[in-house]
């Protein structure tokens, strides 16, 4: 494939538009939105506005004028609108791994007459730390039980699982799980799935009421673009949602938070798994990434998520040398990410952000780069390509100052 052939793609891109909602430096080709999205333009002002409007001159009174109090509702309800859940059933609040806990603690509650709690060895460490710090904490004989991905659909058959946590794209590799089939698959042995959606949510179309699912997870500042730290997601199945006694049971799960009772009252529908008091300058920034989708055809964006994948498989393989594929070949088998091995990934990563060029690491070997449709073009996956193999073909990874390894990889 041609340059110009390249051009014409990003020339007739339905998403194109979409690229100038969002501040992307000069002389820099992002390519690690999978990781940390970039700041859409109108993030400032909101933000401006909140801190200097709402929380400067309104004070206190902007949890009722300027609705600060149902944000976790309307947020989660927006993000629903992406993950194929009805409004009702997911809220914006705390983290990821704090969300982990509360629909672990949850499944294991409906399933109490199972003892295993099972993911796949490799997954992202956090839902394992969860699996095995609830099983430290239950006071009854559960198990965290890792096994190999091959592994996960034969273990379910042994009938002991209560819940079933897997990240529906793989963090390293991309590697994407039909969450129709394994939710199937899960419900003929009365075992509960929860679906981490971290590296989905924002990424490509997910149909998480469509598939049956029982509870999901996920972050707001990868292909949401809510900012480091933006506030994460659960989402509750709707007949599970009444029949829970939160783990986490903060005031704002209350059934009536500003009453101060002494004694807990789980509140009503999905509400009950909010937990603390939400992070409101946090809420701010994930609403601006989240309205930007309000128009976007998710469709269009997982057809232009696999064709730039497929794009950059092709031109690391034509290009260079002594890179092995990690994620899958098949687009509709991965992400929206390629991750490609080498011995000495981390050195030839850092030569290449040193080039513009940003993609991130993972131990032991895998360089990961995110396509993220809404400000990718085709032409950066070009460049991106040309200049890795170039820090390749020069040998300039090689300089020692690219083997310090830094506290974020």
């Amino acid at each position: 494939m041609t340059l110009d052939e390249i051009n014409a793609l990003d020339a007739t891109d339905p998403l194109r538009e979409m690229r100038d909602l969002f501040t992307i430096p000069d002389g820099v080709i992002y390519l690690d939105g999978n990781s940390l999205g970039v700041l859409p333009k109108a993030t400032p002002d909101a933000m401006s506005d909140m801190i200097h409007r709402q929380w400067g001159q309104d004070l206190i009174r902007s949890w009722n004028s300027n609705d600060w109090i149902n944000a976790p509702r309307r947020l989660g309800d927006k993000i629903g609108s992406l993950i194929g859940a009805a409004p009702g059933q997911v809220v914006a609040a705390d983290s990821t791994s704090v969300n982990v806990f509360k629909a672990l603690s949850a499944a294991s509650q409906l399933n109490s007459d199972k003892s295993a709690l099972l993911s796949e060895t490799g997954n992202f460490p956090t839902d394992a730390y969860m699996m095995e710090g609830l099983a430290s904490a239950s006071g009854r004989q559960l198990s965290a039980e890792l096994v190999e991905r091959s592994q996960i659909l034969e273990r379910l058959t042994k009938g002991d699982v209560a819940a079933l946590l897997l990240t529906q794209t793989h963090y390293k590799t991309g590697a994407l799980w039909d969450m129709a089939e394994v939710t199937r698959r899960a419900h003929d042995v009365d075992a509960l799935v929860i679906w981490d959606l971290s590296h989905s949510a924002g990424a490509l179309p997910v149909e998480l009421d469509a598939c049956n699912a029982d509870f999901a997870v996920g972050c707001g500042y990868k292909y949401l673009n809510g900012g480091p730290g933006a506030p994460a997601f659960i989402y509750v199945a709707e007949r599970h949602q009444g029949k829970v006694m939160p783990a986490l049971s903060g005031w704002m799960g209350h059934a009536a938070p500003f009453a101060f009772d002494d004694r807990y009252d789980a509140g009503k529908g999905i509400d009950r798994f909010l937990c603390g008091t939400p992070g409101i300058l946090g809420m701010c920034a994930l609403e601006v990434g989240l309205d930007i989708f309000a128009d976007v055809d998710m469709a269009a964006l997982r057809r232009k998520s696999q064709m730039l994948g497929d794009l950059f498989i092709k031109l690391v393989e034509e290009n260079t040398s002594g890179f092995e594929l990690a994620s899958p070949r098949v687009a509709e088998h991965r992400g929206s990410q390629v991750s490609i091995r080498h011995r000495d990934g981390y050195a030839i990563m850092q030569a290449l952000i040193d080039r513009g060029v940003i993609g991130d690491f993972r131990a032991p070997d895998i360089l990961r780069f995110g396509f993220t449709p809404l400000y990718t073009r085709y032409s950066d996956v070009w460049t991106a390509v040309s200049e890795l193999a170039d820090v390749m073909n020069t040998n300039s990874w090689k300089d020692e100052k690219y083997t310090v390894r830094a506290a974020v990889t």
